[in-house]
């Protein structure tokens, strides 16, 4: 006799124009109904849990929002670097503040938890959206870090040789897909095709979903921990429901392969980079990156000081 299929219980309610309802509570209704994979939710949701959960929605205003952002953008900034021998985590100081575009992610958070609450009638009657008036901060779109070739062939070797065996496949992914963080740590193995080398992305940051090619070197990476449909692709080795928090990981191997100032959203920028020198147009790199503008693409095409020496020489050469 087959074993009587489980169904989830049923959600209670959600509370009608509960203008006493705290943050925190609105945060938790918020999450236990949220169906993105935006792994970054959950923490950016928590911090504002611990900074304004005590607070009514009927209380909270733009000045409270404002001030708290404020202190954040002057706080000193951090990076995850493993846990404890207590599996509790572990923050270390980076050098100088909170980069502005991380204070432009929770303050993007909040106001989509808020704009939540107002399509589902549980704000108060009349309720001013506190988010409305928060300027968002000028980002610095100019960084132009990315691999050389030496660099990615150490960086690749140090990822090989991690404690977490599938760093190397997540950074050889990252190089090769130019996806982003969120949208390689939401994969699930259902959304890998092994037949037809393909990852399926159900939502980006566009709120489209997307296909992201995948090369056999990646595939044999991929194969080595294949596992049930609903687990992460790069799952935490205590809960394979959840995605690693590998930033740890990733800056040890940085520091192994002589590797300075980059982040993992820089091997965005070097996916770009190669398919850019290489020959891709534009649009084909948009394509690739999953952009819409192709405004958006040029801040992340660079192009090595030696590849533009070579196609000066290839075409002017002669002149003169």
């Amino acid at each position: 006799m087959s074993a009587a299929v489980q169904t989830p219980p049923a959600l209670a309610p959600l509370p009608m124009r509960a203008g006493h309802l705290t943050l925190a509570e609105l945060i938790d209704l918020y999450m236990v109904r949220y169906e993105g994979r935006d792994v970054s939710r959950v923490h950016r949701a928590a911090w504002w849990r611990r900074q304004l959960g005590t607070v009514t929605l009927q209380e909270l205003s733009e000045d409270q929002v404002h001030a708290t952002l404020e202190a954040l953008a002057e706080a000193k900034g951090r990076y995850y670097a493993g846990k404890d021998a207590d599996g509790r985590p572990i923050f270390k100081a980076r050098e100088g503040k909170v980069a502005p575009a991380t204070v432009n992610r929770h303050g993007a958070a909040l106001a989509a938890i808020l704009t939540w609450a107002m399509k589902r009638r549980i704000a108060p009657a009349g309720f001013v959206h506190p988010c409305r008036t928060i300027e968002r901060r000028p980002e610095n779109n100019e960084r132009t870090r990315f691999l050389s070739d030496d660099e990615r062939e150490r960086l690749l070797l140090a990822c090989r040789a991690a404690r977490w065996p599938r760093l190397y496949g997540l950074v050889l992914m990252f190089l090769t897909t130019g996806a982003r963080k969120g949208e390689l740590m939401g994969l699930r193995w259902a959304d890998i095709d092994f037949e037809r080398a393909e990852a399926r992305v159900a939502m980006t940051k566009n709120g489209e979903p997307r296909v992201l090619p995948l090369l056999p070197a990646v595939l044999a990476e991929l194969e080595r921990f294949k596992a049930g449909p609903r687990t992460c692709v790069f799952a935490s080795p205590r809960d394979a429901s959840k995605p690693f928090t590998f930033e740890g990981q990733f800056t040890q191997a940085l520091k192994v392969a002589k590797v300075r100032d980059f982040t993992p959203h820089c091997l965005r920028h070097t996916c770009a980079s190669m398919l850019a020198m290489n020959g891709a147009s534009l649009a084909e790199i948009a394509d690739v990156l999953g952009h819409r503008q192709l405004q958006v693409t040029r801040r992340y095409v660079h192009h090595s000081t030696g590849h533009k020496a070579a196609l000066v020489n290839r075409v002017l050469g002669a002149i003169g």
